[in-house]
């Protein structure tokens, strides 16, 4: 019955998209409805708040994943790369200034 219970608020609810308070309240009319015990009541809620934590990351990983394959299929270059290559053309302008300087003193 407590699974039942779990997996039809999980589904009609969107756990994931939750907020703790919002949790904690279909967690206590659920446990009323279905007359479970304080120690019941109170695990339910802790493996609500769990599997919502769980369905978060999830979620955060999906969207994260999908923007990054968005990005590489347009290629557009990622932050670390542009920094790579920020940093190499500062040190090639740094080179090209010292060999102009060299070269101007040369003359």
């Amino acid at each position: 019955m407590l699974e039942s219970l779990k997996k039809g608020i999980m589904a009609g609810v969107g756990l994931g998209l939750l907020t703790k308070e919002k949790i904690e309240e279909y967690a206590k009319k659920a446990a009323e409805e279905a007359k479970l015990s304080k120690e019941e009541g109170e695990k339910f809620l802790k493996d609500l708040l769990r599997q919502s934590e769980e369905a978060k990351k999830e979620l955060d990983k999906k969207i994260r994943d999908g923007i990054n394959a968005a990005i590489e299929k347009s290629g557009a270059v990622s932050r670390e790369e542009y920094s790579r290559l920020e940093k190499r053309v500062e040190k090639l302008e740094k080179l090209l200034a010292a060999k102009k300087s060299k070269t101007s003193k040369t003359k």
